[in-house]
């Protein structure tokens, strides 16, 4: 991709942001949408007998793709209004279609139902990225499901784990987001030609005040567009409720993603996991020797900026008075496709790090061996009781034994040696305590929820989306 190096470019798109994505929100779409819109306005017309001719529709067709993009920007600033220059320049290469381009419609007609269009593209686009990163992560979850590690609540040492019930906790937060992304494409219709302030009068008036025709043109114009139905009404635009829900959603999928990042920063602090590192990068101009969670910090730069954008359509459709102001219309230019831009950036970034993830299982069990003693006082008490010893006695002797111990390795950053303090003590020689230290015998079910929630949740995703399996992610920079 050529770079004006004397302009800003947005690093969303020359750096982060897929080519797929970026060509959605792209002029050349954008307005070849317009003109697909407006054929098929022309269409609906000419089969409601509305004076629009075949020959008209065929020339429209034949420069749906052809914009002279410079004839639009003179035609705009002479005209200061954007859809008329794109009906001009249409009509300057379509001149026996110039009189019926446009006809009865607003301008929400092409900006409306053309951002609805690009909106349900790119709700596609990151659900299949989505459902990439929720496949690698059951991937990941079932090949460790039964790995022990130390679970953290309030960022302290708390009961065992597996690294692969982990896994599924950051998997089930995105088949979350799936479901919400599911939902609004679900609910996605189109504006369809309702008008000027939405009371379709400019084509009850166009179709001889037939209200049976207006209804058929509406109908044939959202078929014509690939939706199911429209909004049931409308203002001037569609309701800016749509852009302020979409963007939620987007919002979640950057708040789990920058849950998960954050999560695998502190693994690769404590060097129990890392994402991948390639042969020849770089982690530190001075120190050499660093492997930097690069990719993890980049998630969470971009999903904080996905997150902060939140509030633009919220506040947009807070103050849209009546039928519509147009000062929606540069806040939304900026919102949504920066939004789906970043989102895609985003879950890039997550493919590339679920499908290389890097696991140090001595480490992880170093870590763990030195809380477990601690964590298995109560299997302990209850095996020394069970042999016949005093439950009260022994609680102290385990208190007293536990605090010596977290002094030696507080104060004289020792090692945990509670086990060996209670080896000799003859309270507890009854006690096999080898045993009582075995990681497996503390996680619970955690391995059976791994394989649970791989075959009652991802398979039927994975089963829906067959073509998002395996999809690649390129990392550019």
């Amino acid at each position: 991709m050529a770079h004006n190096h004397d302009h800003y470019d947005n690093p969303l798109i020359t750096r982060y942001a897929s080519r797929r994505m970026s060509e959605l929100w792209s002029p050349q779409r954008k307005f070849s949408t317009w003109r697909r819109l407006w054929v098929a306005l022309a269409e609906a017309e000419a089969e409601l007998g509305l004076g629009v001719t075949d020959e008209q529709i065929e020339q429209l067709k034949s420069h749906v793709d052809d914009i002279d993009f410079e004839a639009a920007e003179r035609h705009e600033r002479r005209l200061r209004h954007d859809v008329m220059a794109h009906v001009h320049a249409y009509g300057d290469v379509c001149p026996k279609a110039r009189p019926i381009i446009h006809l009865g419609a607003t301008s929400c007609y092409v900006t409306d139902n053309t951002d609805l269009i690009l909106l349900r593209e790119g709700l596609q686009i990151v659900r299949d990225r989505l459902v990439a990163v929720i496949d690698r992560l059951a991937c990941f979850a079932r090949q460790h499901c039964d790995l022990p590690c130390l679970a953290f609540t309030h960022l302290q040492p708390a009961q065992p784990t597996t690294v692969g019930k982990r896994a599924c906790l950051w998997a089930y937060d995105f088949v979350l987001d799936l479901a919400e992304i599911e939902n609004r494409l679900n609910r996605m219709l189109c504006r369809g030609a309702k008008g000027t302030t939405g009371t379709q009068a400019s084509f009850l008036s166009l179709c001889g005040g037939d209200h049976q025709k207006v209804r058929r043109l509406e109908s044939l114009v959202q078929q014509k567009l690939g939706f199911s139905d429209s909004y049931a009404v409308t203002g001037q635009t569609y309701p800016r409720k749509i852009d302020s829900q979409v963007v939620n959603v987007l919002s979640g999928v950057a708040q789990s993603s920058h849950k998960f990042a954050t999560d695998l920063r502190i693994l690769q602090h404590r060097k129990e996991m890392e994402e991948p590192f390639e042969k020849e990068q770089i982690g530190s101009s001075a120190m050499a020797y660093k492997r930097n969670p690069m990719r993890s910090e980049r998630i969470c730069s971009l999903a904080r900026f996905v997150m902060s954008l939140e509030t633009s359509p919220a506040m947009t459709l807070a103050t849209q008075w009546f039928e519509r102001t147009l000062d929606d219309s540069a806040n939304r230019r900026l919102v949504l496709p920066q939004a789906f831009l970043a989102v895609d950036a985003v879950l890039i970034l997550c493919q590339n790090v679920t499908n290389g993830l890097v696991v140090y299982p001595k480490v992880i069990a170093k870590h763990l061996e030195a809380e477990l003693p601690f964590m298995a006082t109560e299997n302990i008490l209850m095996a020394a009781v069970a042999a016949g010893g005093d439950r009260q006695d022994l609680h102290e002797r385990i208190r007293r034994h536990s605090q010596a111990a977290a002094a030696v390795v507080k104060e004289e950053g020792g090692q945990n040696d509670l086990i060996a303090r209670l080896k000799n003590d003859d309270a507890f020689a009854a006690v096999d305590l080898g045993s009582t230290l075995d990681p497996s015998k503390f996680v619970g079910r955690a391995p059976q929820q791994v394989e649970e929630f791989i075959e009652e949740v991802v398979d039927p995703i994975r089963a829906r989306y067959p073509a998002a399996l395996g999809q690649e992610a390129e990392v550019r920079v």
